[in-house]
């Protein structure tokens, strides 16, 4: 089986990152990567501007993973406190969510914070205080607890 040479122009899942050369069939290059734009040939100048492309990606993945880091160490064992209303036996109307935990830590913060990063498994129902995890980086995880209050 012939392979063929080529430089990733978008990040494909089970073939690499963008600007990433890498070894695939012929076929596959000929008939799905090339008239896809998904691939280009490899060669002097597409070689340099991979480089770029990769230097530019590792970079912003420092600057990230430094970002992430600051915030984990503003955020690490952080207990915050989320009133809602309840009935007249301590029951929640509705749950609380990573919607409104995202938002108390955008008002402890004082900048935005995206819900998709707190690792909820199902809604908060009662009242009482509950670890969450916040993925904030890949292979970067801290821990919060978040008390659920009555609101007065």
């Amino acid at each position: 089986m012939k392979s063929m040479k080529l430089i990733l122009r978008e990040e494909i899942k089970s073939l690499g990152k963008k600007g990433e050369t890498v070894n695939v069939a012929e076929g596959y290059a000929r008939n799905f990567l090339l008239p896809k734009g998904l691939a280009v040939p490899v060669s002097e100048g597409k070689l340099k501007e991979a480089i770029l492309i990769q230097d530019g990606r590792l970079k912003k993945e420092a600057r990230l993973q430094q970002h992430a880091e600051g915030l984990a160490g503003r955020i690490q064992g952080l207990v915050l406190t989320v009133s809602t209303r309840t009935g007249e036996s301590g029951k929640l109307y509705g749950a609380v969510t990573s919607r409104d935990i995202a938002q108390e830590l955008e008002r402890v913060l004082g900048g935005p914070f995206d819900k998709r990063k707190l690792e909820l498994p199902e809604p908060i129902k009662t009242l009482g205080a509950f670890p969450v995890t916040v993925r904030l980086h890949p292979g970067l995880v801290v821990t919060i607890t978040v008390n659920v209050v009555a609101a007065s």
